[in-house]
C-alpha cells in the first residue's frame, strides 16, 4: 500500500511546484527507479491535463559510459537530450541512489567534458531558462546513514521538510528580498571567516518550491570582482562523487587565489575547470526550519537553517553576475552556535546572528514562525 504521503507530494510538485497547466509536457526524470513516486507524479500530471513523459537512469550505468566516453560521443548523446528537453514545458529531476560516491573514481576530465557538453547544452541553456523545473531527492536507506538516523525516522523528517508549506515561506521572504535589493556591501563573519562583497544592482531570488524540494534559500550573486578575504566552510561537501571537507578559499578581487581542503590537490584542479571556475556565481541564505544538520546532500544541506552557501561557477540567469563556467559547487557554512556561530551584515549593519535574523522585518524567517 502506497504510503499517503507520496500522493501529497506528488501533487505539490506537480500543482504547485511545476504548475502544470492542462496540455502542457513534463518530463519526469528519475535516477534510481523510484517507482512509487514516478506512478504518483504521472498519475497527478494525467489529473492535471498534462502529458508525462519519463525517463530512466542509473548512476552504476552513467558511471560505465563515462569512465571510457569521448567528446563526440557526449556532444552526440547532449543533442539527444536537448531535442528531448526542447520539446518539454516543464521538468522534474528525481534523485536517488545507494552510493554518493557512485562517480569517485571518474577521471575528472570525463566529469568536466561531461559538464561542458551534458550539462551546458541540455540544463544550463534549455532546462534552466526554458522550463518550469524542480528537482528533489527521494529517501532511501542510504540517505539514512549519511543523516545518522534509522530508515523510519528520516522518511518522517523527509516528507516533513518536503510537505511544510511552501506558500507561507513565499511570503515570509519578501522582507529579505527587499533588503538584499536595497543592499551594497556585505559582509560574513565567522570561525576562519571575513569576507566582504558587493551586491549592488544584482537581482535577489527567493526559492520556496519551485525549483527545488526540499527547499527554503534566498539567493543573489555578489559583483564578480568584489570579494576579498577568506571563508572557511564548516560542512562536508561532496562533489564528482568525492566528499570534501575543510573547505577553505582566499579571495582577492573576486577570484580564490588559493584553495585549501583534505585534497587540495583535487579541489584545485575543480577549480582550474575553465576561468569562470574560480570566481563566485550565487551567494544564497538557508532557512527552512526542518533541516538543522548536514547530511552530505547539497539539495538538504544549501537548505539548511541558519546557514548560508557561497558557490564557486556558474551563475543563475536571474541573478546574473556574468561569470560562466562549466561547474556550479554550492559549499555551506552553518552559523548557529553548535557550528562555531557567526555574523551576516547589509551596508555594515548586523542582519543575523548565530544563525537568527536580528531585524524586526526579518522575523519571520526564524524557525519557530515558518513551520
Amino acid at each position: 500500500m502506497r504510503d499517503p504521503r507520496i500522493q501529497v507530494l506528488a501533487k505539490n510538485l506537480i500543482t504547485y511546484s511545476v504548475e502544470l497547466q492542462k496540455g502542457e509536457k513534463v518530463l519526469i526524470e528519475n535516477f534510481g527507479l523510484q517507482r512509487e513516486l514516478v506512478t504518483a507524479l504521472v498519475q497527478e500530471a494525467y489529473n492535471a491535463g498534462g502529458f508525462p513523459f519519463v525517463l530512466l537512469k542509473d548512476h552504476q550505468v552513467d558511471r560505465s559510459l563515462l569512465m571510457g566516453a569521448q567528446e563526440e560521443q557526449l556532444a552526440m548523446m547532449a543533442t539527444f537530450e536537448a531535442q528531448v528537453m526542447s520539446e518539454m514545458d516543464a521538468y522534474i529531476g528525481l534523485r536517488a541512489g545507494d552510493n554518493i560516491s557512485e562517480l569517485a573514481d571518474v577521471p575528472s576530465d570525463k566529469m568536466a567534458l561531461h559538464g561542458k557538453t551534458v550539462g551546458t547544452k541540455v540544463h544550463r541553456e534549455i532546462r534552466v531558462p526554458k522550463t518550469k523545473w524542480v528537482v528533489l531527492r527521494y529517501p532511501s536507506s542510504s540517505m539514512a546513514q549519511l543523516a545518522n538516523t534509522s530508515t523510519e525516522a528520516f522518511e518522517d523528517f523527509y516528507f516533513n521538510v518536503c510537505n511544510l508549506d511552501y506558500s507561507k515561506m513565499d511570503q515570509a521572504m519578501d522582507s529579505l528580498v527587499s533588503l538584499l535589493d536595497r543592499t551594497d556591501k556585505v559582509q560574513l563573519k565567522g570561525p576562519g571567516t571575513d569576507l566582504t562583497f558587493s551586491i549592488k544592482y544584482i537581482p535577489s531570488i527567493k526559492c520556496a518550491g519551485k525549483r527545488n524540494i526540499p527547499d527554503g534559500e534566498v539567493y543573489t550573486a555578489p559583483v564578480r570582482d568584489s570579494i576579498n578575504g577568506t571563508i572557511t566552510y564548516n560542512t562536508p561537501s561532496p562533489y564528482q562523487g568525492f566528499t570534501f571537507e575543510n573547505i577553505s578559499f582566499t579571495f582577492e578581487n573576486g577570484k580564490i587565489v588559493e584553495a585549501t581542503a583534505n585534497d587540495t590537490e583535487r579541489i584545485n584542479k575543480i577549480l582550474d575547470s575553465d576561468e569562470g571556475a574560480r570566481f563566485i556565481g550565487e551567494f544564497a541564505i538557508g532557512v527552512n526550519p526542518y533541516i538543522q544538520h548536514p547530511m552530505k546532500d547539497i539539495l538538504f544541506d544549501e537548505k539548511i537553517d541558519g546557514s548560508f552557501h557561497f558557490t564557486p561557477g556558474q551563475c543563475y540567469e536571474e541573478a546574473s553576475n556574468g561569470n560562466n563556467s562549466s561547474i556550479h559547487w554550492d559549499i555551506v557554512m552553518i552559523q548557529r552556535p553548535e557550528y562555531g556561530g557567526g555574523e551576516i551584515y547589509f551596508d555594515d549593519v548586523l542582519i543575523r546572528k548565530d544563525g537568527r535574523f536580528v531585524l524586526p522585518e526579518l522575523e519571520a524567517l526564524n524557525p519557530e514562525n515558518l513551520k
